[in-house]
């Protein structure tokens, strides 16, 4: 068998209900959840579980809320005996990988993920995201310029053959987005986020939050782990502080990650936390891997399941 490795959800994974199976069956998994709970400013499990208030789409929410998930998913999965070889995370997920990583502990994770969803979720401004499908790089790179006259638009989620998220000013969004079907695009669709993430526009948030990061203890992590600001695997002479200021302005280099974690010689990918997103751009990028994910109880079952065979 060759490597394994565990992929943990970003950002647009959420659901009411999410955690829910392993709250209510994982006596550790329901710890993390409870200690999460204390730590934050609102009520976790209304959130995750009723979310009367329709919070949970709301960045401020979603980014603790899903990363406490996925360290529950995560916790289950180390209960089963099943450790990865690599870690990696899309976007807020590189927290949850850091942390698997034990860059930080579960509790510095939630602080910082509170406060970076806080920042993110003030940082909007007048910007959106789009996702365009059916495009290389290159003719998204050349579409980007063209609509730049506009404002600024850039190139956020590089996530696989054909799919590509571009980020920046609503009107060079927009405009974008309606020249897209002279590039080739298939699609163009304005995405359901509150603000320009991935992009430069995000620069002084980051700044922000590197000031909350400089005043952490951080270790170097205890797994190799590939971040999504280099498309590739970490290595000790980087300043990991930088890159993880960096990441919150940067592209997310997704179908490069996955593409050197083959290389690497992992086979088998594990996606962590709510949904199967990620799931989704690894199939497309190469179908000849095995795909997991673990979730929910029923996920975990399987997965272990599947592991075993």
């Amino acid at each position: 068998m060759g490597k394994v490795a565990f992929l943990f959800s970003g950002q647009g994974a959420q659901y009411v209900g999410m955690g829910k199976s392993l709250y209510e069956q994982n006596p550790t998994a329901r710890q993390l959840f409870n200690q999460a709970n204390d730590l934050l400013s609102f009520d976790l499990k209304e959130l995750c579980f009723e979310d009367s208030q329709n919070l949970i789409n709301q960045t401020a929410y979603t980014q603790p809320a899903i990363f406490t998930i996925s360290q529950m998913a995560l916790a289950t999965l180390k209960e089963a005996g099943i450790k990865p070889d690599v870690v990696a995370g899309f976007s807020l997920g590189e927290y949850s990988a850091l942390c698997a990583a034990d860059v930080f502990s579960f509790t510095e994770g939630v602080e910082l993920v509170a406060k970076r969803g806080e920042l993110m979720g003030v940082a909007s401004g007048d910007g959106k995201m789009a996702a365009l499908l059916g495009l290389d790089v290159e003719k998204a790179t050349a579409l980007c310029r063209e609509a730049s006259s506009k404002g600024v638009v850039e190139l956020a989620n590089l996530n696989c053959p054909g799919q590509i998220v571009i980020g920046g000013e609503a009107e060079a969004v927009n405009y974008a987005c309606e020249l897209a079907k002279g590039y080739g695009a298939k699609r163009a669709l304005i995405l359901p986020v509150s603000g320009p993430f991935h992009t430069s526009l995000l620069k002084e948030t980051a700044q922000n939050f590197g000031q909350l990061l400089k005043m952490k203890n951080l270790n170097q992590p205890k797994l190799p782990i590939v971040l999504n600001v280099l498309g590739d695997f970490y290595h000790h002479d980087l300043s990991l502080i930088d890159l993880m200021i960096k990441q919150m302005a940067t592209s997310v280099k997704w179908e490069a990650s996955i593409k050197k974690m083959i290389e690497d010689g992992v086979d088998t990918f594990i996606e962590i936390g709510p949904g199967k997103t990620l799931s989704g751009f690894v199939k497309k990028i190469d179908r000849s891997v095995k795909i997991l994910n673990v979730e929910d109880v029923a996920s975990l079952e399987a997965t272990i399941k599947a592991l075993q065979n």
